[in-house]
């Protein structure tokens, strides 16, 4: 059975449905993970995955292509040679899955299967149906299962990848606490500011640690590093990410990817997380994990990509000090 796996948005979406796909792989004899742009590098981490397309969606995204710019005819064209006897598409809680269904349909995919609220006429043959609460990770897994591809024997739908390779000769010998202090919609980021002093008042707790970001974060990891802290800003693509995540003791992070893929690694996180989005939905998966944040905040369920309440109160009310008491829980509760 060749199997088709969609997921078109972000990095930390495509982390979030590895059990799905892990359980796709275990029935199926070859698997393509469908992703966008921002998507792939977590895809290619994903275990269970044989190939990858990558296709930027005009639903998907900030700055979305035009449906004339976004090649579709020859998207559709490389779907029917692949020869796909069924697909599994993947969305959040508040995407339609339909737009994805009707050019697989055109691209002559034998079952289709998808999470929608929406009546699908005949783009799907199954329809599922979410239950509440459910956590992106284990909606998306739910889903594969209600397509019939239940999990392998002792794969208990944690987050997965690929194995890191070892990063000591980037971070150093010995213990260490990782900041991120970058995210991906400035609603999600703690203020530069305070990332700063957590770095300087973890170090006086006697921890060492690493701060990374993009190579477009160069100059917020720079100032966040301050005198107290290893910059690795610029210096890790994802896997490399992957092995520094793993070494660390504990990741302190916004809602964004690295969160996710520390999950992934095994490592705790301290999530600064500001409810734009429901933490139950979104939050660090499978891991110990401390949230922080003023989860009844105003802009609560928003989906604002810039913070709607003056002072970006949710997340910057929260306290350097209560940073470092909660990676000394995690470090305390994981010892």
């Amino acid at each position: 059975m060749r199997a088709l796996v969609t997921r078109l948005d972000s990095f930390g979406d495509v982390l979030l449905a590895g059990p799905a796909v892990r359980a796709v792989a275990a029935r199926a004899s070859h698997v393509t993970l469908l992703c966008g742009p921002r998507g792939e590098p977590a895809a290619r981490l994903l275990p269970g995955v044989d190939d990858v397309v990558v296709w930027e969606a005009p639903w998907e995204g900030v700055r979305p292509p035009t449906v004339e710019e976004a090649g579709i005819e020859t998207l559709i064209r490389r779907l029917r040679e692949g020869a796909y006897d069924t697909a599994l598409v993947l969305t959040s809680f508040h995407q339609s899955p339909l737009p994805t269904a009707l050019l697989l349909r055109m691209a002559g995919v034998g079952r289709i299967g998808a999470d929608s609220v929406d009546h699908p006429g005949t783009l799907l043959d199954v329809r599922h149906r979410r239950l509440p609460g459910r956590h992106e990770a284990e909606a998306a897994l739910d889903t594969a299962v209600a397509m019939g591809f239940a999990p392998a024997r002792g794969d208990y739908g944690r987050l997965r990848v690929l194995p890191a390779p070892d990063t000591t000769a980037l971070t150093g010998n010995g213990p260490y606490v990782v900041v991120h202090p970058g995210a991906s919609a400035p609603a999600r980021a703690w203020s530069p500011g305070r990332c700063a002093e957590t770095v300087e008042r973890l170090a006086d707790a006697g921890h060492r640690v690493v701060v990374t970001g993009g190579p477009d974060e160069t100059p917020l990891t720079r100032r966040v590093s301050g005198q107290a802290g290893l910059d690795l800003g610029g210096r890790t693509e994802p896997r490399t990410l992957a092995g520094v995540l793993r070494g660390a003791d504990v990741l302190v992070s916004g809602n964004t990817g690295p969160a996710h893929l520390a999950a992934a690694v095994g490592t705790p996180v301290v999530s600064l997380f500001a409810p734009v989005v429901p933490a139950e939905r979104w939050g660090p998966y499978g891991v110990p994990c401390v949230l922080l944040g003023d989860q009844s905040a105003k802009c609560a369920d928003s989906r604002a990509r810039h913070c709607p309440v003056p002072g970006h109160p949710c997340l910057d009310e929260v306290t350097p000090q209560q940073v470092v008491r909660a990676v000394r829980e995690l470090i305390e509760v994981t010892a």
